[in-house]
C-alpha cells in the first residue's frame, strides 16, 4: 500500500508564472492518472484556498466523495491566507467544518516568519481541543523556529497527531544546522510526525533531481524519528516545478537507500494508514 500524504488539487492553477492550461493542470483527474501510472493507492488532498480558489475546501471534499476509494481531503481551516487567521472563534469554525465535511484531518498554515504564540492562547487551545475531540489529524505548515511552540501544543493534546509539512522546512546546500537541530529536537514529542515531501524547497537546486543534498536531512530524520513517524508525500502538482510525480516517490523509495525495506513500507504508506485507523472510529474506505 502506498499513500501520498501530501498533495493538492485546484479548479484553477493558483501560481505564477501563468500556465497555458490553468483550468486543467491542477484538477484531481490528472492526479488520479499519475497515481495509476505510479502505483499509488490513496492520496490526501491538502486544501489550500489560494488565489482564485476560495472554494478549495469544498472542491477537495467533492473530489474525496467522488473518489472515496482513492482520495481523502483535509480542509484548510483558518490558514494564513484566510481573513479569519488567528482571530476569535477558530474552534467554532472547525466544528462547522467537521459537521459539514466529516474530514479525517485538517490543515493549518502558519506565517512561518511570525511568533506562533497564538497556538497556546485560549483561542488556539480551543481550536485544537476540538481537533482532539473529533479525533482529527493536524497537518501543519510551520517553520523550524516555531517547532518548540508546536511541540508544547502537541504535548497538551497527546492523542492528536501533528504532521509537519515538507521536511520541517529545513534547507540544505548548505545544510542549516540550527534549523535541523530544532527539527530533530521535536522528536522528543511523540505525537509529532514529519512529511518527507517538498524536496525541491529544501534544496538550493531543487531542479537537480534527486536533490542529493537533501538525503543527509532525510537520513537524520529517519534515525531520529524512525519510520513510524515519517510519511511520504508528493506535493503534487506543485512539485512539477522540480520533478515528475513518479520522481517525487522515487526520490525516497530509490534514492534513500539507507532506509531498510521493512521501514520503507511504513514511510510510503503504513505509518499514515495507522494514523487513519487511530484517529477515527470509521475504517478508511478502500483500504
Amino acid at each position: 500500500m502506498i499513500i501520498d500524504a501530501h498533495c493538492h488539487a485546484w479548479r484553477h492553477w493558483p501560481y505564477q508564472p501563468a500556465v497555458p492550461d490553468p483550468q486543467s493542470r491542477a484538477r484531481v483527474e490528472r492526479l488520479l492518472w499519475e497515481m495509476d501510472q505510479t502505483g499509488v493507492d490513496l492520496a490526501v488532498l491538502i486544501a489550500a484556498s489560494i488565489d482564485s480558489n476560495a472554494d478549495n475546501g469544498e472542491y477537495t471534499a467533492q473530489c474525496a466523495t467522488a473518489h472515496s476509494d482513492r482520495i481523502l481531503a483535509f480542509p484548510d481551516v483558518d490558514c494564513r491566507w484566510h481573513s479569519t487567521h488567528h482571530t476569535p472563534g477558530a474552534d467554532q469554525r472547525l466544528k462547522q467544518v467537521v459537521q459539514e465535511l466529516s474530514p479525517r484531518g485538517f490543515t493549518h498554515y502558519l506565517h512561518e516568519d511570525r511568533d506562533p504564540a497564538w497556538l497556546l492562547s485560549a483561542d488556539g487551545l480551543a481550536l485544537f481541543k476540538v481537533a482532539q475531540e473529533a479525533r482529527l489529524i493536524v497537518s501543519l505548515a510551520c517553520g523550524p523556529r516555531q517547532l518548540p511552540t508546536v511541540c508544547e501544543l502537541a504535548a497538551r493534546f497527546p492523542a492528536t497527531p501533528f504532521l509537519i509539512h515538507h521536511l520541517g522546512r529545513v534547507t540544505t546546500d548548505p545544510l542549516d544546522s540550527d534549523r535541523l537541530n530544532a527539527l530533530l529536537d521535536a522528536s522528543a514529542t511523540e505525537n509529532v510526525f514529519i512529511k518527507l515531501s517538498g524536496f525541491g524547497y529544501a534544496s538550493s537546486k531543487g531542479w537537480d533531481y534527486p536533490c542529493s543534498g537533501t538525503h543527509v536531512l532525510v537520513k537524520a530524520l529517519y534515525e531520529q524519528f524512525g519510520p513510524d513517524r515519517l510519511c511520504w508525500g508528493s506535493d503534487y502538482p506543485v512539485s512539477q516545478r522540480y520533478m515528475t510525480y513518479k520522481q517525487s516517490l522515487e526520490i525516497v523509495r530509490t534514492h534513500c537507500n539507507f532506509i531498510a525495506p521493512c521501514d520503507m513500507s511504513k514511510i510510503l504508506g503504513d505509518t499514515f494508514h495507522a494514523l487513519l485507523q487511530r484517529t477515527s472510529t470509521q475504517p478508511c474506505t478502500g483500504l
